[in-house]
């Protein structure tokens, strides 16, 4: 192949970064789903406790989390274009976050099984979703600076 230096340095939205962002909408859902259906349950387990009793209501928690996934996993399909849904969805994540950590971090006690969630479920796809947004970001610039 013979690739010239002016071809490498576009930016490109790669099929692998589509794939990150399919990945962290369906684990969104997932797991947000779990905690607007099975939430008091769920919250057993996080704490550890099988007799752990809490009247936290999750259903809301669990809503931000679904519409984050969604769009997440709606904007893998044109990144560059639903740059917008990509920028909510990374918006609800953030929001998902910081509600776990000032709703239901007081009332549960640290332990692994949250340190899983906070590290895995939230930080981590916060972090992919950021990156995606900013690779999205980066070619829809590019694409602006070209002729028509």
């Amino acid at each position: 192949m013979n690739n010239t230096k002016e071809e490498n340095n576009f930016p490109i939205f790669t099929m692998a970064n589509r794939g990150i962002l399919l990945l962290c909408g369906i684990y969104t859902i997932a797991w947000a789903g779990l905690f607007k259906w099975f939430g008091p349950a769920l919250f057993s387990w996080l704490a550890m406790q099988s007799d752990f009793d809490t009247m936290m209501n999750t259903g809301w928690y669990g809503t931000i989390g679904i519409i984050a996934g969604v769009l997440l996993f709606l904007s893998a399909f044109y990144p560059v274009s639903w740059i917008y849904l990509l920028a909510i969805g990374l918006t609800g994540k953030l929001i998902s976050i910081i509600s776990f950590l000032l709703v239901y971090l007081p009332n549960l006690e640290w332990n692994k099984r949250i340190g899983f969630h906070l590290f895995f479920n939230e930080s981590l796809f916060l972090l992919l979703i950021a990156a995606m947004l900013w690779k999205a970001w980066k070619v829809k610039k590019y694409l602006a600076t070209l002729p028509d």
